[in-house]
């Protein structure tokens, strides 16, 4: 892995970056988790809390998916990037496209300035896509992989897409159909195609990879993309002809079999692992599984409610529980490598030099994996429960948890090269 990364890394600005504002968004979704509180219990189309979903799904997740798979792409495909320029151009139509978006929302500013934010965003899954598939379109080598990551850079667009049409929507009313149903379409899109089928994909690889183990049932990842694929569009296709109902839980079982294939193979390669000890961020990643399994449980009781507080629940669980747990996990087992190859790989062999490992502080990242756990269980009970005090006092340790994460990546990327342990260089 380590020869990959030092011959076919792409530029820093094409990753670093990414996760850097990715960081800054989460501490910012904590501030107006906080500032807000309970209004996660109000409609989902309430301008608060879409400001805030938006600010977790683009500036916190999609920001950081988009660094790690301009990382991640030289790896499975053992080729360079396309193009360095591609991606940092990507950072910037998101980043700005997402400020504006958020504020759009906060303020319910329905006007040419929220279609100027989804326009620059949907530039930007386009141009990533362009790239992704230039990068992979010659390449045979990890060939499933290369699928999921062109699958869900696919949906990437379809969302972003929709998205815009339905910012259009809200000032010039033309979709014939009804607008909140249309947006929960679009957030099943981006939920079930884009996020998904691009931690399927990423996980499959990058799991066994840092646990030390093999699955060699390739053929339950193509199960997984054809589920999960297949599901999704039908629930495209019969949610936009008709009213989103009970019915449409037979789709989530489709989504759901092709997510039980992806754990099985995860499951597999962990009994084939030579790494029997599972360090801290692999925890906190694994962790996460729990709220996506809880989140496709608690279906029946969203689907039979137009809004409340199993929606907001199950936001929780897949926004929250799930897609952060895995990022905030999988952060301190990718960002380290990444600063560890700018800095060390010219000398890797000659000197003795810090462990990936070593360049994040590992007490407050245990800090951090348990305010995660303790703050989705208090968050839980609170939407649960309708308990406005819980949800304040999650909301609070949530602040604290970004603000350890944030400190925790400014320790990565600004770590100053040194060797046998002490000696600055530069």
């Amino acid at each position: 892995m380590s020869s990959v990364f030092i011959d076919k890394a792409p530029s820093p600005l094409a990753i670093i970056p990414y996760y850097a504002t990715a960081s800054l968004f989460f501490l910012v979704f904590s501030i107006l988790f906080l500032i807000t509180g309970s209004d996660i219990l109000a409609h989902y189309f309430h301008p608060q809390v879409l400001a805030m979903v938006h600010t977790l799904a683009l500036g916190w997740i999609t920001m950081i998916i988009l660094g790690a798979v301009h990382q991640l792409l030289p790896v499975i495909t053992e080729n360079h990037l396309y193009s360095n320029k591609l991606a940092v151009l990507c950072y910037v139509l998101l980043t700005s496209g997402t400020l504006l978006l958020i504020s759009s929302f906060w303020l319910f500013a329905t006007n040419w300035l929220m279609i100027l934010a989804g326009s620059l965003i949907c530039l930007s899954s386009f141009l990533f896509f362009f790239n992704v598939w230039m990068t992979t379109k010659d390449q045979e080598h990890s060939a499933i992989f290369n699928t999921f990551f062109l699958f869900s850079s696919f949906w990437f667009c379809f969302t972003t897409t929709v998205g815009l049409l339905l910012a259009i929507n809200l000032a010039y009313n033309f979709i014939p159909r009804n607008h909140l149903e249309i947006l929960k379409l679009h957030a099943h899109a981006g939920l079930a195609g884009w996020f998904l089928q691009l931690v399927t994909g990423a996980s499959a690889k990058l799991i066994p990879m840092f646990i030390l183990g093999k699955s060699n049932k390739n053929w339950m990842l193509y199960a997984a993309l054809t589920f999960q694929n297949v599901g999704l569009a039908l629930f495209l296709a019969r949610g936009y002809n008709h009213q989103i109902g009970m019915d449409s839980l037979a789709y989530a079982v489709i989504v759901g079999i092709g997510i039980a294939f992806w754990l099985v193979y995860l499951w597999d390669a962990k009994k084939q692992s030579l790494r029997k000890k599972i360090d801290f961020p692999m925890q906190h990643s694994f962790s996460s599984f729990l709220f996506l399994i809880l989140g496709l449980f608690s279906l029946p009781m969203v689907l039979n409610q137009p809004s409340g507080h199993w929606i907001s629940t199950y936001g929780v669980w897949i926004f929250l529980g799930w897609l952060s747990g895995i990022i905030l996990g999988m952060t301190f087992k990718t960002l380290p490598f990444i600063i560890w190859n700018l800095k060390y790989k010219d000398i890797n062999g000659m000197e003795k030099i810090p462990m990936p490992k070593d360049l994040y502080n590992q007490k407050l990242l245990k800090v951090q994996y348990y305010l995660f756990l303790s703050s989705m269980l208090v968050l839980s009970l609170g939407t649960i429960g309708k308990i406005k005090l819980l949800i304040v006092i999650a909301s609070i340790l949530w602040v604290a948890l970004a603000s350890l994460y944030l400190i925790n990546v400014a320790k990565i990327i600004f770590h100053k090269r040194t060797v046998a342990y002490g000696t600055a260089t530069h």
